[in-house]
């Protein structure tokens, strides 16, 4: 990844440098102490993937100079600042902002941030590779390459690329049960084509049971067969249970952040969400037993929004 640094604070831009370089995380191709003189068009000239922008800066601050480029940069916009004030942390993001690093810097959160920014281009240029190459072979004037990859495969590699991608967004692309999420779509997919009838949505116990049938064979021995649901399970309801944190968290900091206006009501009852934002902000840790997990609603969603991508 190529990072452009802007802030008026010199040794904030040395610091991150040398994150960014002790990580391994890219390349530092620019720098500046001030939005006045930098545009999308030098940003897209520099190739940069991640421009890391301090909000309050003299001459013209960080939200200024996020709405001059907005229209000519298409890179990840990190916002830097100790202003925590929910109305210009919101307006950051309705201009565009992907991510935000509160002052004074924590290594750890710059490195946490950067790899979720990074992780989320790279899926993002999969899906548009995989929408490229769906183009491709569905376009009959063109020539066929040699080996000739089929529609259906196509779309099936193109669902769990948006599956991750909004895993990606829901902050659970690393959890343990991203993966049994993954090949649930996969399961799903193949369900849909064989049933015509788009309302018979298959049950939990059945997804599970197939998902661990595809893992184990089905000739293994049943017992395992059922101590895997069971582990698929518990593993979802973990995973599921941390995306509801992370919108919930989210919300907190913007009420109006795109990412909580989609999700939030969409995988959710807001109720629950609702609830664990009460505790959130009562400085409470939620346990799960305090929120009502709909794994089989989440499950629906992710697939029917993995569908739209």
């Amino acid at each position: 990844m190529r990072f452009f640094l802007i802030d008026d604070d010199e040794v904030i831009r040395s610091m991150l440098t040398e994150i960014i370089e002790d990580y391994d995380l890219g390349k530092v191709v620019g720098e500046a102490d001030s939005g006045a003189s930098i545009s999308g068009q030098l940003l897209e000239v520099k190739n940069v993937d991640i421009l890391l922008i301090d909000m309050l800066m003299p001459i013209r601050d960080g939200i200024q100079t996020v709405k001059a480029i907005k229209d000519d940069f298409h890179g990840k916009i990190i916002m830097i600042s100790q202003v925590e004030n929910k109305e210009m942390v919101g307006k950051a993001y309705n201009l565009g902002v992907d991510h935000y690093i509160t002052k004074p810097i924590n290594r750890n959160e710059v490195v946490s941030v950067i790899k979720n920014a990074t992780e989320h281009m790279n899926l993002r240029k999969l899906v548009r590779n995989i929408e490229n190459s769906l183009n491709i072979a569905l376009r009959p004037e063109q020539k066929q390459p040699t080996k000739i990859i089929s529609p259906e495969i196509i779309v099936r590699h193109k669902l769990i690329a948006t599956g991750e991608v909004l895993l990606s967004e829901l902050g659970i692309a690393g959890e343990k049960g991203s993966k049994d999420l993954l090949n649930i779509l996969n399961y799903l997919q193949q369900h849909e084509k064989s049933h015509h009838n788009g309302d018979d949505f298959p049950s939990l116990k059945n997804i599970f049971q197939n998902i661990a049938i595809q893992k184990f064979g089905s000739e293994h021995d049943q017992l395992a067969i059922q101590k895997e649901c069971k582990a698929i399970e518990q593993r979802l309801r973990r995973t599921v249970f941390q995306a509801l944190i992370n919108l919930a968290s989210i919300g907190i900091i913007d009420y109006a952040n795109p990412k909580f206006e989609d999700h939030a009501g969409k995988f959710f009852d807001f109720a629950e969400v609702r609830k664990v934002m009460l505790l959130l902000e009562n400085q409470e840790k939620p346990s799960m037993s305090q929120a009502h997990i709909n794994i089989k609603k989440f499950i629906k969603v992710l697939f029917i929004e993995a569908k739209k991508v």
